[in-house]
């Protein structure tokens, strides 16, 4: 497990709480996004804010967080490749455990749901991998500009929204061979014809 950085915007020292079960407290914070905090085409930008509503529940196991993250996120219409703005308001609960606990049920055997489970380390909370598994997960994989976008010309690139009647003449291969054909008979028959004249001038 990584150590916990104290001087993280996105850490909570669980002193404020206490271990006393049923004890509470909340609090609003706005941070800056860690980094690479999105998908390859949608990404809440580096240091952009982060509003956070939070509610810290001490329970028998641990800290019981309760909360929404709100942010925007930044990428492209994977149509028509415009820039967009996608608003984010993500709700989420989890469940810190205190190390003691965690230590007391891997030495009973029952690991599979510690495992999975988000720590307190030293009295304190990190909140940044529970926020990406919170909001990066629900990111629209193929985000849009709108939901009837056109998006591009896939034979030249042309953004269709600019002219919806925009299109390109498809020819069959098999007339454009036959197209070619006719196009070397008539070539054939213009030189005929030319040499019937000079045929007719020299009689």
């Amino acid at each position: 497990m990584n150590h916990i950085d104290p001087a993280s915007p996105l850490v909570l020292d669980t002193k404020e709480v206490g271990r006393r079960p049923g004890s509470m407290k909340e609090l609003t914070r706005t941070v800056g996004a860690p980094a690479d905090f999105g998908t390859d085409v949608l990404m809440i930008a580096q240091g952009q804010p982060l509003e956070l509503e939070l509610r810290l529940e001490s329970v028998m196991e641990g800290v019981l967080v309760t909360g929404t993250v709100r942010a925007s996120a930044t990428g492209a219409c994977v149509r028509c490749l415009d820039p967009i703005d996608v608003p984010v308001d993500q709700g989420f609960q989890e469940l810190f455990v205190w190390a003691d606990r965690a230590s007391h049920h891997q030495e009973v055997g029952d690991t599979d749901d510690e495992d999975e489970s988000y720590r307190i380390e030293n009295d304190l909370i990190d909140l940044e991998p529970m926020l990406r598994d919170a909001v990066v997960t629900t990111l629209p994989f193929q985000p849009v500009c709108r939901e009837d976008c056109p998006g591009l010309c896939s034979q030249c690139g042309f953004r269709l929204e600019d002219d919806p009647e925009h299109a390109h003449e498809v020819i069959d291969p098999r007339w454009a061979a036959l197209g070619q054909l006719q196009g070397l008979g008539a070539t054939a028959t213009d030189e005929t014809k030319h040499d019937q004249e000079i045929q007719e001038k020299r009689n």
